[in-house]
Parts: structure tokens; sequence; C-alpha cells
């Protein structure tokens, strides 16, 4: 027999696994010495809008019976070195999950991926950082799993019905993730591990006959009678497949600009630029948990999510956060030399000084009119100006410009700065100079807001980073909405972020499944599909 039940903790009590036990077993009249009971933690979730945190948990108590498994995927993988092989050009997430439902599906996966294994890629970031060195085909957005490998690890999303997230939280389990990642309300991984996570799952394609190749660019499509049959690689190589998986992510700007050339139909979508802000990360827990001095030693540093409606020029747009990183760093995320791009990660342990976050502003297709003569690559070009523009007022090097919040607020020059996590550097800076026009007055009265929001937030203990420019594509590859199957061009599967369908670690994911599932359903050569 089992019992669902709720619990409802000070985070004292929710950190001892033995109360827990006997608290469950007493709210089911049961002795708490009974050996004949186990007590399987389902969901952990914090509230803090009281005055006092507490830790909501669901959990299930199995009576006088052995608890159910906890994952319901494993990695045992057919073989499929032999079969009808599928196109996968971009190894982030949505490209790995693809390769693995594939595999699933009984078909061999040939990934493509510019940039450099995991373990490689490390001495291009530690580049950037110590001697600002980009290299365009190795970044913090390109090589083996993509822009997710180094950033917090968030695995919230709220796009539930795209997909099974859990089978994606149990297919990460089954590699190496922690299984709290399958009962925390907003888990995470961190960066720290995600590393080792996604040579996991490359192991698991190798050993099922998949195929990866690293530095290898995409620079041409095979298109006969209407229909993508093929890739060219930089190195002259061809390879043709059932069909092409492009999951490519939101920077692979050649790749949109090589559609663009060969007359694929795309469109400029909506997205979001701004800055990243940087706060001591015990002035956000002073603030979220209303603790005064310290958070104590049963609370993980404290997150906010904020938005925004603003007023610019009779036009109103969300302000918001985004990819909020508790006790994490920034870190320069350009993928070309002259140009500044920021973005935030942080360690499993979320155990940094500082809390950093996005804040950025929406951009519509309408307020990119200066760009039109770009067409549906109008977004990609005036996040390109922003960028370099940046680069230029940091000097010209990876050093950031930055500003103090209440100076910008108030348009004064910040005669210092504070201390950073981002390693290249700061130059201070008007980030109203920097920032286009209408971004910046927006994000001057967002911040006016989210300091009525949330007491102490509006300080010049908390600085300005900029520029967030990289939240999302600007281009969108058009899909069917039931076949996935792009409408002018048979066999293209646009997939994950980059193409517009997502917008994370396991949205991606999702998507990349799909993906793969319908390009299989319409063009599978062999019978006795495996399912799932």
């Amino acid at each position: 027999m089992k019992k669902e039940i709720q619990l409802t903790l000070s985070p004292e009590q929710a950190h001892d696994s033995m109360f827990i036990h006997s608290q469950s077993l007493r709210q089911l009249g049961i002795d708490p010495a009974y050996e004949g009971a186990h007590v399987r933690q389902d969901r952990r979730s914090i509230d803090a809008r009281g005055k006092k945190v507490k830790i909501n948990i669901s959990a299930t108590v199995f009576i006088d019976e052995a608890p159910s498994p906890l994952l319901n995927v494993d990695k045992d993988y057919s073989n499929v070195c032999n079969a009808d092989p599928i196109l996968i050009v971009g190894a982030g997430p949505a490209g790995l999950f693809a390769a693995l439902r594939a595999i699933e599906l009984g078909h061999k996966p040939i990934l493509f991926e510019r940039g450099k294994d995991v373990r490689s890629r490390r001495r291009d970031l530690a580049a950037i950082n110590k001697y600002h060195v980009v290299d365009t085909e190795s970044n913090y957005c390109f090589g083996e799993g993509g822009a997710g490998t180094y950033s917090d690890g968030k695995l919230y999303t709220r796009s539930k019905k795209r997909g099974d997230v859990r089978r994606i939280m149990e297919i990460l389990v089954a590699h190496g993730a922690s299984e709290q990642i399958l009962v925390e309300a907003h888990p995470h991984i961190g960066t720290n591990k995600l590393p080792i996570l996604v040579a996991a799952l490359r192991a698991s394609i190798l050993e099922a006959g998949g195929e990866i190749h690293f530095n290898t660019k995409v620079v041409d499509f095979i298109i006969e009678n209407g229909e993508l049959t093929g890739i060219k690689t930089h190195e002259g190589d061809s390879f043709k497949g059932l069909g092409v998986i492009l999951a490519t992510g939101h920077s692979a700007r050649d790749i949109f600009e090589l559609l663009q050339k060969k007359g694929v139909e795309i469109h400029a979508k909506p997205f979001a630029l701004g800055v990243r802000i940087e706060h001591p990360q015990g002035l956000i827990d002073s603030i979220q948990y209303k603790c005064g001095v310290g958070r104590g030693p049963y609370l993980p540093a404290a997150a906010y999510s904020l938005v925004q409606q603003t007023q610019f020029q009779e036009k109103q747009r969300g302000v918001f956060s985004f990819c909020m990183c508790p006790g994490g760093f920034i870190v320069p995320a350009a993928t070309a030399p002259g140009e500044i791009v920021v973005n935030g990660m942080s360690p499993s342990r979320r155990d940094g000084k500082f809390a950093n976050s996005g804040i950025v502003a929406a951009v519509e297709v309408e307020d990119l009119q200066d760009y039109r003569q770009y067409g549906p690559l109008a977004g990609m070009y005036f996040q390109k100006e922003v960028e370099q523009k940046a680069w230029a007022m940091g000097g010209m090097t990876q050093r950031a410009p930055a500003q103090r919040l209440m100076d910008f607020v108030q348009g004064k020059t910040s005669q210092d700065l504070l201390n950073t996590s981002y390693q290249p550097g700061l130059q201070s800076a008007n980030m109203m100079e920097v920032l286009p026009l209408q971004i910046g007055w927006r994000l001057k009265e967002a911040f006016l807001q989210f300091g009525n929001k949330m007491k102490g937030y509006l300080t010049n203990e908390a600085q300005l980073i900029g520029v967030e420019s990289r939240t999302s594509s600007p281009v969108r590859i058009p899909r069917d909405r039931e076949s996935f199957e792009h409408p002018g061009l048979k066999r293209l599967f646009p997939c994950g972020e980059g193409a517009g369908y997502a917008g994370g670690i396991v949205s991606a994911a999702m998507d990349g499944e799909r993906c793969a599932e319908r390009l299989v359903a319409i063009y599978k050569k062999r019978p006795n599909l495996a399912k799932r």
C-alpha cells in the first residue's frame, strides 16, 4: 500500500531526512519506528512569501511494499551502426537528444558540431577570459553541449505541453545527473557538473553506433528536387541521410545567412536585449528570505524573477529578468572578435559571492524598421551592431562596459566600479550610450519599479554589465505544426532554440526528440521501429 502526503517544514527540519521520515509516518498514524515503511520525497519547493521561509514537500509513503522505481529509462540502447542515417547539425541539447531518440527509433544519428568536444573546449574558454581571444568555432556558445554546457544548467520549463519533461529528466539522471533534479521544483545541475553529463550523453551515442564529427562546420546544403538530402562540410566532405535536423542554436549566424542565400524561407522573430545585473548574493538573500544577515546553512542561494511592462514612444514592451544565476558568475559569450556578449552561470552549489541575472527588454519585429534592408536577418544585424558598440566602449577587448545601478537610473557616470565575477574585467561607461535608446529607457523605468517590488534591489551596490543580447534566436525557421518539416524544403526539420522553438535545456531536448520522431515517421525505410 502507498499513501501520498504533504509536509510543510522549516528549512532546518526539511534538511533532516530522519525528521521527514518520522513526520510522514506520524501523519498517517504509523509508529515512526515501524520498519515496514519507506518514505520517498517526490517534490520539494521553497515558499518565501511569509515572514518565515517554509519548505513544502510532497512525498509517497510505501507501507509493506517496495518503493516503485524512480527511473523508467536506462542507457541500454540498441546498436544502429548499419541503420539508415539521420543527419543532425549541432550537438547542443536539441541535437544530442535528437540523436538518442533516433537511436531508440532504430536509426543512425550522424552529428556535426563546429566546435570541440567538451574537454578540449575548456582551453578556448580560458583564452577568452585570460587573453581576450575569441575562437569563432569554440567558445561559450559553440562546442559540445552548446551554450547549455557552460551555464547554470537550469532545468525548469513551462513547456510541459511540448513533450515529456519527466522523461528528459530521467535520461539526464541515467547519464549522471543527481536524482534531486526529479524532486526539486526548480532543478539545476551546475556548470561544474554539466561537462561530465554531456560527455556521458556522447558516450551513449557512440556506443550505440552513432557518429559525432567535432571541428566540423556545415557550410552548404545538398538540395535535390526540392528536398534536403545532405550537407557539405568546410573540409569538402558530403554526407547524405533520410533528412536533416537543424539544431544549431541561437548564435549560428552563418547558418541563417546560408539559408537566406539558398532561398530557404526564414522569418525575423521577436527576442530580447539588455544587460546583466550583478548584486551581492547576501543582499538578494536578505531581500528574498527576509533574513537580515546571512541565510543560514539550510537555505540555498536565493533567486528572483521580475517582470514589468514599460512605455516608450507609445509602445508597450515587457522588461524581465532572464536566466537568473544565484551564487554565480558572468562570462564572456561572444562568438566573434569585435563584439561583447555576456551571459551568466552558476556551479552546482551556487556558493559564489554574487547573484547575477539578465535584465532584458522585449524587441518586436516592428521595432526593427531601421534594419529592414536585411529582411529576415534584421534582428541579427541589430544584435550585432549593439554588441560591436559595447566592444568599442569597453576598450576594444573583452572588458565589458559597466555602470552602477543607481548611477544608471540617475544618469551619472560611475566614478568607480564594484568587484565583479566577470574575469576579463570591466570598463566604466554610460550604459545609456551603449544600449539602443528604447532599450535603455525601458530598463531605467523597469529598475525603478523593481526597486518597489524588491526593497533594496535598487542600489549602487549593484552594477550593470553589458550586453545581454543572445537571449533567444532573432530568426525563426518555419515548420509545419504537425510534421515539424519546413514548409518549403522537404526533409529539413528546424529544431530547438536556434530555429525559434525552444528556450532552455529541457525544452530544446524535448524539441530534439520530437523532430527525430517526426522525421522517422515520415521517411522511415525500415519496419518495426522501436516505440517509447
